[in-house]
């Protein structure tokens, strides 16, 4: 158990030390970020798929997963103890009608446990909800008018409850906190009469801190039709609800040196408190996802599953962006899994899990009446690792997210995620003879 711990703390703070931006979105420029995916690395290599639970993989979108059957390996008495940790790596490359450019970026995922007490489940941890992170300009007729950068994003960390009601079905919530901030930059250039740059220049700089909770339910059901085929499903519900938005903005006269880089010359802190804007509400859409599936246990799955998120009510008055509306978003995934030979001991590869999967989203952005659709298609393998059912998770997607259109950007993306699932056994009845 300790060797386990260590290896998840050890690929955690690596991923920490290289994940200083979680995207490189332009689209991360609108609201309070690009939304990351709320799942795991065996979800996302199935399309986002994420209604199938067991006892040895954690859920990270529905809190009925931490509760369940006994396991028969362990004479019936408990169900392992759930680690399980991520990061990922996302190469864009960025099209608009003007040209194109590439960008990168690596993010830490999750950090995720999952523990039995009896009928019931826990599961804590932490992850990222949304992530800024951009580097934009705009030009008229080449020349350089505006440039715009941001930072930061949502933080998620969530402590969760199952109960298993009866051998087919179990039902939990999740209690998030979620914190964190957003910063962005715009620097308005300056010119004279003759289109030559100006000695100063203008910036505007605002941040906003975030902090509130919000609670998240869910419900699983799985059952055997007959002796070969179990069917799943599953549904959860987030409530809309409202975080506290602490808000600066300051405007600065600056100048840069020979080398381009930027320095103040004075600056003055804008009067929030007049207009109402030093602290708002910031308003969290609702959720609702539904799915089903048909497999055969240990054998292969194949499931779908529609979300609808309520993202024209996401508001914030202190984020206002003209030409930009919110709208209600949703999401279709099919996929699913296979393993050859779950009790091969002849071939390592038999027991390997084969995923694939794609989805279709519409984001909930429109900017200039053009509506933000992501396509992506995913697959991927989770290798076994030492005993008790532990295995590492090896993800790739590609797709592309926006379009060309009225002088916007398309995102054609490629990710790679890496995470561990690991399983200990810690709640054991003790034998005497």
């Amino acid at each position: 158990m300790i060797k386990k711990l260590v290896i998840v703390l050890t690929v955690f703070f690596a991923f920490q030390m290289n994940a200083q931006e979680g995207t490189s979105s332009p689209y991360s420029f609108y609201g309070i970020g690009t939304l990351k995916f709320k799942g795991t690395v065996e979800n996302k290599s199935m399309g986002g798929l994420s209604i199938f639970t067991d006892s040895i993989h954690v859920n990270l979108r529905n809190p009925a997963s931490y509760a369940g059957l006994n396991l028969k390996s362990f004479n019936d008495e408990s169900r392992p103890v759930k680690f399980a940790v991520a990061g990922s790596h996302s190469s864009l490359n960025l099209k608009a009608n003007s040209g194109s450019d590439k960008t990168s970026s690596t993010t830490f995922d999750y950090l995720a446990l999952s523990f039995p007490l009896g009928k019931f489940g826990v599961g804590f941890g932490l992850l990222p909800y949304t992530s800024v992170g951009y580097k934009l300009e705009s030009r008229d007729n080449d020349i350089l008018t505006n440039r715009y950068r941001g930072e930061g994003g949502l933080n998620k960390t969530y402590l969760g409850l199952g109960y298993q009601l009866s051998n087919s079905l179990s039902i939990g919530i999740d209690v998030s906190y979620n914190f964190g901030n957003v910063q962005n930059t715009v620097i308005e250039f300056v010119y004279d009469s003759d289109g030559n740059p100006a000695q100063y220049h203008s910036r505007e700089d605002n941040r906003s801190d975030l902090s509130g909770l919000n609670v998240n339910f869910g419900l699983s059901y799985k059952t055997m039709l007959n002796e070969k085929f179990e069917l799943v499903t599953g549904l959860t519900y987030t409530p809309k609800s409202t975080l506290t938005s602490n808000n600066e903005r300051s405007f600065a006269t600056i100048a840069f040196n020979s080398s381009g880089q930027e320095f103040v010359i004075n600056a003055i802190e804008a009067d929030l408190e007049s207009s109402n804007l030093k602290t708002t509400d910031l308003t969290l859409p609702s959720r609702f996802s539904i799915g089903a599936g048909l497999g055969q246990p240990r054998k292969w799955f194949i499931g779908t599953e529609y979300t609808t998120q309520k993202t024209s009510e996401f508001k914030n008055p202190i984020f206002s962006i003209d030409n930009t509306t919110f709208v209600d978003g949703s999401t279709f995934a099919l996929g699913g899994f296979w393993i050859p030979d779950y009790n091969s001991f002849g071939s390592y590869w038999k027991r390997a899990t084969y995923r694939a999967g794609l989805h279709f989203e519409n984001t909930g952005l429109e900017i200039n009446d053009e509506t933000i659709n992501e396509f992506g298609i995913s697959f991927g393998v989770g290798l076994p690792i030492g005993n008790v059912f532990s295995n590492a998770n090896i993800g790739f997607e590609i797709g592309k997210r926006g379009t060309t259109n009225k002088n916007l950007i398309q995102e054609n993306f490629f990710n790679i995620n890496i995470g561990l699932s690991l399983n200990d056994r810690w709640f054991q009845k003790r034998k005497y003879n």
